[in-house]
């Protein structure tokens, strides 16, 4: 009887989806989405995008200058919420953003990127956090950043 019951609640605690987080500090959810590798972090995240970058179509929203830096976290705009954004602001969204405060709701996960020489993938590589955004609801403004002279 005690093993049915044993039996019952793993299962059940099973079926539960992960605990959704609300995290501004970009080092806790770095941290925690290397504990929960290969799985993602699900929540409502708060970052200051720093820079940006452009690939394929695809916008790269950075919290550090530096992609690569470790403390970094990127969002990645897919190349359709790009024209979405584009055409409802007039603007597109790689300088849009940037000294701006934002929340996401989405998946942070880790994500391996290899170093490629002379067009190969090398055996070397790093770590990043990402968080893909499909659709435009998934990203909002909260405030400028205020630059004082």
């Amino acid at each position: 009887m005690k093993y049915l019951i044993l039996i019952s609640v793993l299962i059940l605690s099973a079926c539960n989806p992960p605990p959704s987080i609300n995290i501004s500090d970009t080092m806790n959810l770095i941290a925690l989405t290397e504990q929960n590798a290969p799985n993602g972090v699900r929540g409502t995240f708060k970052f200051q995008i720093k820079a940006s970058g452009i690939k394929r179509g695809e916008v790269f929203l950075n919290t550090e200058m530096d992609y690569k830096d470790r403390r970094a976290i990127t969002i990645a705009l897919a190349p359709d919420v790009v024209l979405e954004f584009t055409k409802k602001y007039g603007v597109t969204p790689d300088s849009y953003f940037i000294d701006k405060y934002i929340e996401v709701d989405g998946e942070a996960k880790r994500a391996k990127i290899d170093f490629i020489s002379r067009g190969r993938v090398t055996n070397k590589y790093y770590y990043q956090t990402h968080i893909k955004i499909t659709q435009l609801s998934q990203i909002k403004v909260l405030s400028q950043i205020k630059v004082l002279n």
